[in-house]
C-alpha cells in the first residue's frame, strides 16, 4: 500500500513538472529573435523522420518513415521510404509524386492551396512559421520544450487543418517534433531525427 501511494505521489510530481505553461512576453520575444536568427542561416537540412497518423477509429496508430530534404528557398522533397515508397517533391512553383512508381505533377502555381501547404510544411520543418496574417499563434513551455501552437485563420488552411503544434527542444533553435490537428481531431505527429542542418547532398533529390 505504501508502495502504491508513493507511486501516486511521484506520478503526480511529474505530471505537474511536464505540464504546459504560457511564456511570457519577454520570453516570447527571445524565442522568436533566436529562431529567427538561426533559421536565416539555414540554407539546407537533411533529416529522418517518423509519422504517425492517428484515427479515431483505429486502436492503434499508423506509423510510417522516410527522410526529408530541404533546400532553400523552396526545394523541398518529403520521401517515405517505409512501409512503402512514396515521395512529393516541390520544386519551382510544381508539386511531382512520385506513388511506387507512378508519376504526376501539379503545377502548384496557380493553385493557392498548394502553396501554403508548401509554405507550412518548410515552415514547419525549420520553425519559422512566425505568420500573424496566417495564424493565431500562442506560445508555451514545459521542462522538455518551447511549444508553437498555431491556428490558421484562412479558410484554405482551416479546411484542412485545425492547430499546427510546433516543439522546440530547449536550446535548440529547429523543430524536432509536429502535430497537425484535423477539424476531426485526427491527428498527424511527425518526429524528426538525425538532423543536418546545412548538410551537404546532390541536387539530384530533388529530380522526380
Amino acid at each position: 500500500m505504501i508502495i502504491r501511494i508513493l507511486l501516486f505521489v511521484i506520478s503526480l510530481h511529474f505530471a505537474a513538472f511536464a505540464q504546459e505553461q504560457k511564456m511570457t512576453v519577454s520570453e516570447i520575444n527571445s524565442f522568436k529573435t533566436n529562431v529567427i536568427a538561426e533559421t536565416k542561416a539555414i540554407k539546407s537540412l537533411k533529416t529522418d523522420f517518423i509519422q504517425y497518423k492517428h484515427l479515431s477509429f483505429l486502436s492503434k496508430d499508423i506509423e510510417t518513415s522516410g527522410k526529408m530534404y530541404l533546400k532553400s528557398p523552396n526545394l523541398l522533397n518529403w520521401q517515405y521510404t517505409h512501409p512503402y515508397q512514396y515521395s512529393i517533391i516541390f520544386k519551382n512553383n510544381k508539386v511531382f509524386i512520385n506513388d511506387q512508381g507512378k508519376k504526376s505533377s501539379i503545377n502548384a502555381g496557380n493553385s493557392k492551396m498548394f502553396e501554403k501547404i508548401n509554405k507550412l510544411i518548410v515552415g514547419s520543418v525549420s520553425g519559422n512559421l512566425f505568420d500573424d496574417e496566417e495564424f493565431t499563434i500562442e506560445y508555451f513551455k514545459n521542462n522538455q520544450y518551447y511549444i508553437t501552437k498555431l491556428t490558421p485563420k484562412t479558410a484554405t488552411i482551416k479546411k484542412y487543418i485545425k492547430l499546427v503544434e510546433l516543439y522546440f527542444p530547449i536550446g535548440e533553435p529547429t523543430v524536432s517534433q509536429v502535430r497537425l490537428i484535423e477539424p476531426s481531431d485526427d491527428f498527424t505527429k511527425i518526429v524528426f531525427k538525425n538532423k543536418q542542418i546545412n548538410a551537404k547532398f546532390d541536387d539530384a533529390v530533388f529530380n522526380q
